[in-house]
């Protein structure tokens, strides 16, 4: 009797039939206050059941589990558009509600990531691969003698099954940089990255840096392809270099100088995305996150490598100032532009400092809020934004027939976004990996 109820009430739900499924799969969020990716609606019961929302307002199916939402809101899973990333650092995510992160250099390909997109323990991950860069070009000037950190080798152990090997980049001319586009999207990557990038910011001006030709040689052969580009570009003159070439997306925002009217209306009519990576900014200008991870929402799910981590910075731009890259990000909103949520986290060595998986997205929301945008812009800039611009469409939104990754946080985070951290619950794949 029990199921027969519950299957009468799927297939009544919104007029349309719905496959039968177990009872005891099936969880209803009640009197949750939704904030769907974009609009806000009061007292609704959401439905998961497995993997999938099943649906968004209307009853609670019968013998449904039940999960109490009154003075909570559930928002779709968090998305770091980002990182540089490990199986920990994608469980760390998971833990403060990122349910979603995208690679910007690593090795979490197609190919290599089989264990992470299986296990619900940690967050979900899209991958560039290795961004295009010339040899000796950014990001070599970030590490000391000796070598680079790096996370476990386990985490992305060589391929045994034939599956392709990554692909090393290193392009100085148009024809090396197109013949690596192909290489790159058979080895797994899921979007193409170009390191716009000479060294300035970083304390090393005079690095080996793409020019305008390979740049543009590059971005057209992979929009042939059909793949994504996003660039990482630190200066306005980078900036304006990547637009100019066709970019759809820039990693990071400039910092290297206040905003013109001119560089704002060439991204806005370039149709780029903006990944503001504020908190990475700070991090550059030496600017620790010490004062955040004071919260004990933040310390506490910290480990102590990760705490000496955030509360450093990279302090390789002193001279530079979070006001006029603050106002640039409302520039950008005004002007129209998407801005996406990305905080650049790593590894835990303090001289990559100021930042940590997942925590960072809840200090870079408070970042957009104190730039001007609302707290619910800056959820879409988490959530739904992202989703549509890197074409993830099944998920940051909470909407039927969509992925259940969801994050359930005390409060009310349209109004006060410091509310993201107060977390009760977050759901990846329809498994609740946190209580």
């Amino acid at each position: 009797m029990l199921k027969c109820t519950y299957l009468s009430v799927r297939t009544h739900l919104g007029g349309r039939h719905q496959p039968e499924g177990d009872p005891l799969s099936v969880t209803a969020i009640i009197h949750a206050r939704v904030f769907d990716g974009e609009h806000t609606t009061e007292n609704q019961t959401v439905v998961i059941d497995g993997s999938t929302i099943l649906s968004v307002g209307g009853p609670a199916p019968a013998g449904a589990q039940i999960v109490d939402a009154t003075g909570a809101t559930l928002l779709p899973g968090l998305i770091d558009a980002h990182v540089h990333t490990s199986t920990e650092s994608l469980r760390l995510a998971l833990a403060f509600g990122v349910t979603t992160e995208l690679e910007m250099q690593g090795a979490s390909t197609r190919f290599n990531r089989a264990h992470i997109t299986a296990d619900d323990t940690m967050a979900d991950v899209r991958s560039a691969g290795f961004g295009i860069t010339p040899p000796g070009g950014h990001p070599s000037e970030l590490f000391p003698p000796g070598g680079r950190p790096t996370d476990d080798d386990e985490d992305h152990p060589a391929p045994t099954d034939g599956s392709p090997a990554p692909v090393m980049p290193f392009s100085t001319t148009p024809a090396e940089a197109v013949a690596y586009i192909p290489q790159l999207l058979a080895s797994g990557s899921d979007y193409i990255k170009f390191m716009v990038d000479d060294g300035s910011v970083e304390g090393h001006p005079g690095l080996p840096m793409l020019d305008q030709a390979t740049l543009d040689a590059g971005v057209a052969e992979a929009h042939r392809l059909g793949a994504l580009t996003v660039a990482h570009a630190l200066t306005i003159d980078a900036t304006r270099m990547a637009v100019a070439a066709g970019i759809d997306g820039l990693a990071h925002l400039f910092m290297d100088r206040p905003h013109t009217p001119e560089i704002i209306d060439a991204i806005a009519k370039s149709g780029a995305f903006v990944v503001a990576c504020a908190v990475l900014n700070a991090s550059m200008m030496g600017i620790s996150g010490t004062d955040f991870a004071a919260d004990p929402r933040v310390h506490a799910k910290l480990s102590p490598d990760w705490l000496t981590t955030i509360q450093s910075s990279f302090n390789r731009y002193p001279q530079g100032e979070l006001g006029d890259v603050l106002a640039s990000v409302k520039a950008l909103h005004d002007a129209g532009v998407d801005l996406i949520v990305g905080t650049d986290s790593s590894v835990a060595v303090p001289f990559l400092g100021g930042l940590a998986h997942g925590a960072s997205v809840h200090h870079e929301l408070q970042l957009l809020v104190r730039a001007g945008l609302t707290p619910s812009q800056a959820l879409t800039a988490a959530t739904s934004t992202t989703a549509r611009r890197f074409g993830l469409t099944d998920r940051g939104r909470i909407r039927e027939g969509l992925r259940a990754d969801l994050l359930l946080v005390d409060g009310d985070p349209t109004v006060d976004i410091t509310d993201t951290l107060s977390i009760r619950a977050v759901w990846r794949n329809g498994t609740r990996a946190v209580n």
